[in-house]
């Protein structure tokens, strides 16, 4: 990115989901189906999406369900060859936007305990690894941190939902 292109981050939209698919099979060894995502935007009503585009390409995505109190993230990618430019950061930032502004006041996420470069970033906004999920990934049957965020202990997050 050069300064001239143009990032965007707007709700996702079922016409979305084939540039969602590219950073999907590029992030993931089993990446979500096109089922799965019309699913997601179409049949979840706890469900939100957001993507990152730039120039009318995406690069990006996340998603959040809200579940009563909580917002637990079910994905985050970025195509590998925009990472570490601080576009996972301002995805995360969108959907917790979202769910503090629909009443959550905790998010949680599952991280595989190998991922060292997702687990700092999720620590430098808040969130801490609270317990295992042993053998979570199924390709892998790698474990997974389970990481907690308090939004009211972050005043950016404390009015969100009044």
């Amino acid at each position: 990115m050069d300064g001239k292109e143009q990032l965007v981050f707007r709700p996702m939209q079922v016409r979305d989901i084939p540039g969602v698919q590219i950073v999907e099979r590029q992030c993931f060894t089993i990446p979500w189906s096109r089922g799965i995502f019309h699913s997601e935007l179409t049949k979840n009503d706890n469900a939100f999406y957001v993507v990152a585009e730039l120039d009318g390409e995406i690069i990006g995505y996340a998603g959040v369900w809200i579940i009563l109190d909580e917002g637990h993230v079910t994905n985050i990618a970025v195509h590998p060859k925009y990472q570490r430019r601080g576009i996972g950061r301002q995805l995360m930032e969108a959907i917790t936007a979202f769910a503090a502004g629909r009443g959550a006041v905790r998010m949680t996420l599952e991280v595989r305990v190998s991922n060292f470069v997702a687990q700092d970033l999720y620590k430098k906004l808040g969130y801490e690894i609270c317990g295992v999920r042993k053998g979570y990934y199924q390709d892998t049957k790698e474990d997974a941190y389970i990481m907690w965020k308090d939004l009211r202990l972050d005043e950016k997050w404390i009015d969100a939902g009044n």
